[in-house]
């Protein structure tokens, strides 16, 4: 019995071993190369950033933001062509799925925050978020503090699900906590009036909100609750495929690029109803281009 005990640890410690150091040989661009593929993390409701148009087909800011890198990385190594293959990533499973090396770029509505940095590396920003409570317009709540003893509803594995609660332990009152699986059933907790809230990234309600049947019907309340950096989510630990995404990330920021791909997704009509989110880049988002970095939440908050 001793000796089978040992043989049992003595094999788990050798697949921990193994995995370990495959981590620790992560090289991204190798893969790529030899396979001449690469797969693309995606959302299917994340607001303008990521969403899906039908079956296998997704686009977005941050689709589009990671095709141009894509190119970059295409052109870097020297291939003719890559093929780009889509995995729908959910906010529960995102980070598992960069870290074992099934998802290579995460594009969708990621924020890069300390806790998550110990698992995966991220890109420099391009797009600062703040998350926000969505209303009804009737409802007469004019700020947070007015949704105590109310429920809210947040997306589970999102970090709206620990600001919500951070905002009960700071005086809001008792806000009775409801999780949604993703944002669209988040939204349909609110439509429904099974909440009188949804707290999650200020595009995404926005967008849920112009895409919905009587926009007129909700608010966003004015309190911005965490600024948050969203970027691309990458494997941890491997330096040059970071180096070639953060300087094509970095050239579409300074040449103006990453500005022309916002207004085309925020502040012009976008597919598949040509309904406007209607969202100037704000001062935040605008600073991110001028001075990109993949500094993580916490420093944001610092300012």
């Amino acid at each position: 019995m001793k000796t089978h005990l040992l043989l049992a640890g003595a094999t788990a410690a050798a697949l921990l071993l193994s995995a370990v150091n495959a981590s620790a040989q992560t090289d991204t661009l190798k893969k790529i190369k030899e396979s001449g593929a690469i797969t693309m993390g995606v959302r299917d409701a994340s607001g303008a950033m990521s969403f899906t148009l039908g079956p296998g087909s997704y686009t977005g800011f941050h689709v589009e933001v990671c095709e141009r890198v894509i190119a970059d990385i295409r052109k870097a190594l020297q291939l003719e062509k890559i093929n780009v293959k889509y995995q729908l990533v959910t906010p529960q499973n995102r980070i598992a799925l960069v870290q074992n090396g099934t998802v290579d770029i995460e594009c969708g509505t990621t924020t890069n925050n300390t806790a998550r940095q110990k698992d995966v590396a991220f890109a420099p920003t391009l797009y600062v978020e703040g998350v926000r409570i969505a209303v009804k317009a009737a409802s007469g709540i004019a700020s947070p503090a007015q949704l105590a003893g109310k429920a809210v509803a947040a997306t589970t594995g999102t970090t709206s699900v620990q600001i919500l609660r951070k905002l009960k332990r700071d005086g809001a009152g008792e806000i009775a906590e409801v999780l949604a699986k993703d944002n669209s059933e988040g939204f349909l907790l609110l439509e429904s009036g099974r909440v009188e809230g949804f707290a999650a990234d200020g595009q995404i309600l926005a967008t849920l909100i112009s895409k919905s049947r009587e926009p007129a019907q909700y608010k966003l309340l004015d309190q911005v609750l965490s600024v948050e950096p969203i970027a691309i989510m990458l494997p941890k630990g491997d330096a040059a495929f970071k180096k070639l995404v953060d300087q094509s990330v970095v050239s579409l920021a300074r040449s103006g690029e990453a500005a022309r791909i916002y207004d085309k997704w925020f502040v012009q009509p976008i597919p598949p109803h040509n309904s406007k989110v209607g969202l100037p880049a704000s001062a935040l988002t605008k600073a991110a281009w001028a001075n990109p970095t993949d500094k993580p939440m916490e420093e944001y908050e610092a300012r």
